[in-house]
């Protein structure tokens, strides 16, 4: 196969991931829902999750059509190497974004009572619907993003027919592409934002009022805030999730193939007729990390008793070193013998690179994010030193608790950044900033398993939240809970996955801004105006991260103020609550009477008040942080864009630091929380209910940060790189341009 066929290979294989993603989400239907009970349970939280998407959607659509607008008239206005055209990649790309995010959503909470009801008949069974559930978020993502993304390159390389061998050509084409990733990008704040104000509100809910105040389990059917947490963790680590690593996954591509223009004159100095296939080897890589995610699906499984985390790394691993193999055999494919001789940065003098140091950057990507989720692991896992210590802290308090997770939270960003340091200087030292943009992709193109397993997390806790409603039992409980302690270390694996690579992504997509300035930005610190941007930037994500805990507290106040008032005035809850906080304290089923108590206040919580509270903040809350994003790039870039390049290198160092700092408190302090609790039976009386007093208390604090302002900075750093790198043309006629 000649490489140019490569842009035909592309969408074929993405239609076919969608095609075995819709056989999956065909499987999952497929099984067993459950009794009535679980149905109508699980009716509740696919009908909260899908309103809370259709009223975000009709939302964005505004923001997406006049985006669209702007976008379309000034890239014409610009003219050379933009158009209008960039308006239809920029909606599609949100479209695909959305409608990942609705496929994922559809699947995954019609896989929750299915994976509930396979725990009646053992741990794999239901291991495997929760995670199949997941696979079609995965494959969702990528089949989208690769079908539009492949379907807009062929379109626009049919358009403009000698962009295979033309340079100016390629730009032009590459720069319409772009407007997908923008959109990709615009989606994805929102989602993460929204969701994240969405599940913290109804999570603080459920567990101050829930838990500390009333002392029954958050999932308990008594609990008014239960459905609406259980359609937040759908919101946040489906559709959130799902949309920030298709962002991340598109800017990477993009941004890759954008620098891999600069190899044109060296690869066709070597082999004649190649001078393109640095730009077409990153969709190589991408297909590639789809098989290899695809045949990595078939070794996810385990037994009764076993370890569902093992099964899992089969499947992870697995793909990984497929990836690898078959990414080596495409760059020496791709990439001719020999010596290339191309400017390592815009401006700059020339260096020689060889196939086989692509092929080391993209390891070093993939290693890299395999090493960054390790150390999250490490910070945040049970029975793990650091959270050991904030339990020891627990002992004497709760401000000791949120010192000392903040403390840890502080601690973990050192290994990480060295990591994705030690990434970004192999990559550079290998094949300069082409090599950082293949390190991002590296790690970023086995996204369909990875993130599989991340949208595993919240289907195993929903499994449990059913199980605990439809009061299946402390057995089917127990293996729920197994799935889900599984799911609390994909997630937080997940979390530092999305960090790192939304670092090398940034890096990449800053490094396609300053290609596309042609070499008329400068990036001295002594220019006053890049120190300014380099300060404007380190304190985005702060104010950023400030605006979503602000809105965070806002509706879990009103989630708090609707959870008491319904548990004073309800008359049928306040003596249901008495007997299953009676049981739950001595850990035992409710007695006969007891029961009686409990089921006759059995549907009495109005769940749908606490879902209407929950949407309305988030879609209101999510707009003023998503403007920011949007709108301070462009402001700063048209007054002066030595300022922005500061801008985005200073908002992507502070980024990545507080994203990582807020992800590993907030999981060292829920699962603290976690580890008390386990402990607790050697813990008898007043000393366990402090420490788990204590303990509750920092994960409510720690909540918005690992699942709001967190993950949402990841998306921030990318959004605004992925602007600049849009509005660069526009700048540079602007400024330049005579």
């Amino acid at each position: 196969m000649e490489p140019v066929h490569l842009i035909y290979l592309c969408p074929a294989v993405a239609i076919l991931a969608l095609i075995y993603a819709y056989m999956k989400a065909s499987w999952v239907k497929a099984q067993d829902p459950g009794n009535d009970r679980m149905k109508m349970i699980g009716g509740w939280i696919a009908d909260g999750a899908m309103a809370f998407l259709a009223r975000e959607y009709r939302v964005l659509a505004i923001f997406v059509v006049a985006v669209a607008v702007l976008l379309g008239v000034s890239n014409q206005m610009v003219g050379g190497d933009t158009n209008w055209i960039i308006a239809v990649s920029f909606v599609l790309g949100a479209f695909c974004s959305a409608l990942a995010g609705y496929f994922g959503m559809r699947t995954a909470t019609a896989a929750n009572i299915r994976t509930a009801s396979a725990a009646r008949q053992g741990l794999n069974q239901a291991l495997q619907v929760a995670f199949n559930g997941g696979s079609v978020m995965g494959l969702s993502v990528v089949g989208l993003a690769l079908s539009g993304l492949g379907a807009l390159f062929i379109i626009y390389t049919r358009m403009y027919s000698d962009a295979l061998t033309d340079v100016s050509a390629m730009v032009l084409v590459l720069n319409l592409l772009s407007g997908f990733s923008l959109g990709a990008s615009s989606i994805a704040l929102f989602a993460r934002v929204g969701g994240g104000i969405y599940t913290k509100a109804a999570d603080v809910g459920a567990d101050l009022v829930g838990k500390v105040e009333a002392g029954i389990p958050e999932d308990h059917p008594l609990n008014p805030a239960t459905i609406a947490d259980n359609v937040g963790d759908n919101v946040r680590d489906v559709a959130g999730m799902g949309a920030d690593l298709f962002e991340s996954y598109i800017g990477a591509i993009i941004s890759s193939m954008i620098l891999g223009v600069v190899w044109f004159s060296g690869l066709e100095a070597v082999e004649p007729g190649s001078g393109m296939n640095a730009v077409l080897l990153p969709l190589m890589i991408a297909i590639v990390g789809l098989v290899a995610s695809i045949i990595g699906f078939f070794f996810v499984r385990t037994k009764e008793g076993g370890n569902p985390q093992a099964g899992l790394n089969r499947g992870t691993f697995g793909a990984g070193f497929l990836m690898v193999i078959g990414t080596i055999a495409a760059i020496k494919w791709l990439i001719p013998e020999g010596g290339i001789i191309v400017s390592r940065v815009v401006g700059t003098g020339q260096d020689t690179y060889t196939w086989i140091g692509l092929s080391i950057t993209v390891v070093a990507g993939l290693a890299a994010g395999i090493a960054v989720g390790l150390l999250t692991e490490y910070y945040t896992a049970t029975e793990k030193t650091p959270v050991g210590t904030i339990v020891e802290a627990s002992k004497t308090g709760a401000a000791t608790t949120i010192i000392q997770g903040v403390a840890v939270g502080m601690n973990s960003t050192t290994f990480p950044v060295i990591v994705i340091g030690i990434a970004i200087l192999v990559a550079y030292e290998f094949a300069g900033l082409y090599g950082i943009a293949l390190a991002a992709l590296g790690m970023l193109s086995t996204t369909a398993i990875q993130l599989a397993t991340d949208a595993y997390g919240p289907i195993a806790d929903n499994a449990g939240g059913v199980a605990e409603m439809a009061q299946l039992g402390r057995d089917i409980r127990a293996r729920t809970d197994k799935l889900d302690a599984v799911g609390n270390t994909t997630a937080a694996i997940g979390k530092g996955f999305a960090i790192g690579s939304a670092a090398l992504t940034a890096l990449a997509l800053t490094a396609a801004f300053l290609t596309k300035m042609q070499g008329e930005v400068s990036l001295d610190a002594a220019d006053p105006y890049v120190l300014v941007g380099l300060l404007l930037g380190c304190m985005l994500p702060f104010r950023f991260s400030a605006m979503a805990m602000v809105a965070v507290g806002d509706a879990a106040q009103a989630m708090i103020r609707e959870v008491r008032r319904q548990f004073a005035e309800i008359p049928e809850l306040r003596p249901a609550l008495v007997a299953a906080q009676k049981a739950e304290s001595e850990e035992r089923e409710p007695t006969e009477e007891e029961a009686k108590i409990i089921d006759a206040a059995d549907g009495k919580a109005e769940y749908s008040h606490c879902i209407e509270i929950a949407t309305a903040a988030a879609i209101k809350k999510m707009i003023a942080p998503g403007l920011m994003a949007v709108l301070v790039p462009v402001i700063v870039g048209l007054y002066n864009p030595n300022m922005l390049g500061g801008l985005l290198i200073g908002v992507t160092i502070s980024g990545v630091c507080l994203a990582i700092f807020q992800a590993n408190s907030g999981g060292a302090w829920d699962n603290s929380k976690k580890q008390v609790k386990d402990e607790g039976k050697k813990v008898h009386g007043d000393a366990f209910e402090e420490m788990h007093k204590a303990t509750v208390t920092g994960d409510t604090v720690g909540d918005p940060f690992k699942d709001t302002s967190g993950p949402s900075i990841n998306i921030l750093i990318k959004l605004i790189s992925v602007v600049a790198m849009i509005i660069a043309p526009l700048l540079y006629a602007v400024h330049f341009g005579g």
